[in-house]
């Protein structure tokens, strides 16, 4: 498993989970070089695991995989609850091999050998299509826009003022839009060395003045609690 992160865009995480190294190695530099953070698995060993304490964007997966088939794993992980956005890049070619990934769940299909040009724009577009977009400053989604430089949040074009641990907050749930969020790793993330005056309605408080802040009408809900979990942004 390797690790590699971009200075610049550290906001957006994609597993690939290829079994050749040299393939593998090739597109944890293509993504890393847009300025992506990439985590690489060799096989699927792990990647549930992962999956519990961290919340990628987006995943690639090969198809010809040790251990279980790349759709198999990928409609696993769907009938867990995984939703995250799921290209295929494969060997496997044929029209019923194409039809049976998007079947188990992908949300885009790529043959090998691949243009990484095309790789690209696709993974833009399916974050687009997520609600998910980035430059080497600002984070959109849907009509929020997070300036990560100057840590500003704005919706249509009006400044939101939101206090640090606000913005913190804010920015943890558009970094994994659409994945339920626990209360652990909530405080983990936002609180962190300041949960030593974490209290159980902590995140309740906060939840709630953010939302009132971005959401004084009550009319778009960003957000939806999930029972006895956390909370998810929609």
């Amino acid at each position: 498993m390797y690790y590699y992160t971009s200075m610049e865009n550290i906001d957006i995480e994609i597993i690939v989970i290829e079994d050749e190294p040299d393939i593998l190695e090739l597109l944890e530099y293509i993504l890393r070089k847009e300025g992506y953070t990439v985590t690489g698995f060799f096989s699927t060993h792990n990647v549930e695991a992962f999956l519990e304490e961290e919340n990628p964007s987006l995943m690639i997966v090969d198809r010809n995989l040790p251990h279980i088939e790349g759709s198999q794993f990928v409609l696993q992980m769907r009938e867990i609850g995984y939703h995250i956005p799921v290209i295929f890049l494969t060997a496997r070619d044929k029209e019923s091999d194409i039809i049976e990934g998007f079947e188990s769940g992908g949300d885009d299909y790529m043959t090998k050998p691949f243009s990484a040009k095309e790789l690209l724009v696709r993974v833009g577009a399916l974050l687009r299509r997520a609600g998910v977009t980035h430059n080497t400053q600002k984070l959109r989604y849907k009509d929020l826009i997070l300036d990560l430089h100057q840590r500003l949040v704005f919706i249509d074009d009006r400044e939101i003022e939101l206090t640090n641990l606000e913005f913190k907050l804010l920015l943890t749930f558009v970094k994994s839009p659409q994945q339920t969020l626990d209360r652990d790793f909530l405080r983990d993330e936002v609180w962190g060395d300041d949960s030593t005056t974490f209290h159980d309605k902590t995140i309740n408080v906060a939840m709630n003045r953010l939302k009132k802040k971005i959401d004084p009408q009550g009319t778009k809900e960003y957000f939806t609690p999930v029972w006895g979990v956390g909370y998810k942004l929609l």
